[in-house]
C-alpha cells in the first residue's frame, strides 16, 4: 500500500513540475527549478520501480535492472542539464 502511495505522489509531483516548467517563461529561475523537480520525480520513480522489480528477478536480472534504471537516469540528467539546449538561452 505505501509503495502504491508513494508511487502516486511521485506522479503528482512530476505532473505538478512539468506544468510549472511549461508555464514559466523561458530562461527563468522558475524554469530552471522545475526542471530540477522533474527530474528528481523521474528519478525517484525509476530508483521505486527497478528496486520492486529487482527484488523479485535473479540477480543477474536485477543487474540488468538496476543497470538500465540507472542509465535512464544519467540519461534525463544529460538531457535536462548538460545537453545545450536552445529554448532557455
Amino acid at each position: 500500500m505505501a509503495f502504491v502511495l508513494a508511487s502516486y505522489l511521485c506522479l503528482f509531483q512530476l505532473f505538478y513540475c512539468l506544468r510549472r516548467f511549461e508555464a514559466s517563461p523561458l530562461g527563468s529561475e522558475a524554469r530552471g527549478r522545475a526542471r530540477v523537480g522533474v527530474w528528481l520525480a523521474t528519478t525517484l520513480l525509476t530508483a521505486m520501480f527497478s528496486w520492486r522489480v529487482a527484488a523479485v528477478t535473479p540477480w543477474p536480472v536485477a543487474a540488468g535492472v538496476w543497470l538500465m534504471g540507472g542509465c535512464t537516469v544519467a540519461g534525463g540528467f544529460y538531457a535536462l542539464f548538460v545537453h545545450p539546449r536552445g529554448d532557455d538561452d
